[in-house]
């Protein structure tokens, strides 16, 4: 129950900063992709502004998935499905974005949710770059990860 009033506590104090500071903590910046999804605004699979991608990204995710988007022309790329849920199509229940676990300039971050009843997770790596904290990977339970399926796409 402290760890659910809590979240709901990192939540709320996220949803309430300045758009500035909105990248100040690991799950600020989550909070932040999610909702830009939700508002079909989300800076995967769009081809018009890099900087959106960057927000959100380190400079080698960034890079590879903007080469990857410019490459792929309007066509599936290296991924080809929903990355922040790891699935093609949604039905999403009971989301929750856990407390980060930060160590230094590096932290973690789990969302948990169900999609048509098979409760699942995905786990977010960040790191902070200058006053913000960006997305270094994200990691699915089923071994892949998008920085991976990436480089691989790449030919690293």
């Amino acid at each position: 129950m402290r760890a659910i009033s809590l979240l709901l506590l990192l939540v709320s104090v996220s949803l309430n900063l300045s758009a500035a500071d909105k990248v100040a903590t690991p799950e600020a910046l989550v909070v932040k992709l999610y909702k830009a999804h939700d508002a079909e605004k989300s800076p995967f699979f769009q081809d018009k502004d890099r900087a959106l991608v960057d927000h959100y990204f380190t400079k080698e995710l960034a890079e590879l998935m903007w080469k990857d988007i410019k490459a792929s022309k309007g066509e599936v790329g290296a991924i080809d499905f929903d990355p922040l849920y790891n699935a093609q199509d949604t039905e999403i229940k009971n989301f929750a974005i856990n407390p980060a676990k930060v160590d230094g300039g590096k932290a973690t971050l789990v969302v948990n949710f169900t999609n048509f009843d098979k409760k699942t997770h995905i786990t977010f790596k960040l790191a902070q770059q200058g006053d913000a904290w960006k997305i270094s990977d994200i990691q699915y339970p089923e071994g892949h990860a998008l920085l991976k399926l990436y480089k691989d796409a790449a030919g690293n």
